[in-house]
């Protein structure tokens, strides 16, 4: 009797919450309707560039977009340049394919500053779409603005070398090198939005600028000297220096630089193994002893021989340092 009233309670119960259930049904809401501008995007003209780009917010849809802008840009360059037989490092490139190819991904670094937001709408969760254009006329333009105002840098910087030491010459050939590393590149772009534009004047003066850079460097030699603790350290110098093809021998000439190391070893011992503390300090001069680049380090070398491979362990660390971020960062110059 007992059973038989439970199984009546429960097919109640069963027969309420079905009840419910039939009242309060789940309602889907029905996916949100693409904008016509999204599915159905403007093309590019011949006087304006149009990108949509999509993402997880509207920055990122932007972004994208700029991204899609500048292949737009790079099948244009491709059409105008794959026809072209290329001379690039002294040696004739017969495989233009590669080469446009290369074009191509340079010309998607550019950055375009000059666009107009045309339209924007979220699509759903973490989805938002933009719809961008630039005007080819105003995007040559602003390129155009940019070029000039790196280029009448490079000029500018360059009258205060006068009195600069061959070190601070090679700094600003470096930097100005990076600067306008992109510049060939920004200038094929220019002229497929303007064929009448050559930008001769700017690619010379990148083209000087390598040239000089190349020219100082080669012209830079070094000798390293020490104490008598920092013996053994003048291997890893003289090794990173060679490492970026730069001249060791001993010289009276302007463009010659000397590195002296001072290290000062402390000995101590722990657990079993004796160590080398060593306070390193590395200074370059000029040829008229006037210093160009400083830099302090801290090494504990440790062996468990004895003080001599302790000293070597030193060494080995410091051929690592220099390996891992560059000789000219553990002399504290620009080279």
């Amino acid at each position: 009797m007992f059973l038989k009233s439970s199984i009546i309670i429960a097919s109640l119960i069963a027969l309420i919450f079905a009840g419910c259930g039939a009242d309060k049904r789940v309602v889907v809401a029905k996916d949100k309707t693409l904008p016509s501008w999204y599915k159905n995007p403007q093309r590019t003209t011949s006087s304006d560039l149009y990108a949509l780009g999509e993402g997880q917010n509207r920055d990122e849809a932007i972004a994208n977009a700029l991204s899609q802008m500048a292949s737009t840009l790079s099948v244009s360059v491709s059409s105008n340049y794959n026809a072209k037989t290329v001379v690039r490092e002294g040696s004739i490139n017969s495989s233009n394919g590669v080469y446009t190819n290369n074009v191509q991904s340079d010309v998607q670094k550019i950055r375009i500053s000059n666009y107009e937001l045309i339209q924007a709408d979220s699509l759903g969760f973490k989805s938002y779409a933009v719809l961008i254009k630039s005007n080819k006329r105003q995007l040559f333009e602003s390129l155009n603005k940019e070029i000039n105002h790196n280029i009448a840098k490079v000029y500018q910087q360059e009258l205060a070398l006068d009195d600069a030491n061959t070190m601070q010459k090679l700094a600003f050939y470096k930097k100005s090198t990076l600067s306008l590393k992109s510049l060939p590149n920004t200038i094929i772009v220019m002229n497929v939005l303007n064929p009448a534009f050559s930008g001769n004047e700017a690619l010379h003066k990148q083209q000087e600028i390598e040239v000089l850079y190349a020219q100082t460097l080669d012209s830079i030699s070094f000798s390293v000297e020490s104490n008598r603790d920092a013996n053994n350290l003048k291997s890893p110098i003289s090794r990173g220096l060679s490492a970026k093809k730069l001249k060791i021998k001993r010289s009276n000439a302007k463009t010659h630089f000397n590195i002296y190391i001072n290290s000062d070893i402390e000995e101590a011992d722990s657990y079993g193994f004796t160590l080398a503390r060593s306070e390193i300090s590395i200074i370059t001069k000029d040829y008229r002893g006037v210093v160009v680049g400083s830099n302090s380090l801290n090494i504990i070398g440790q062996s468990s021989q004895g003080m001599a491979i302790a000293k070597q362990n030193v060494a080995i660390k410091l051929n690592a340092m220099i390996k891992k971020e560059g000789i000219a960062k553990v002399l504290g110059l620009d080279i």
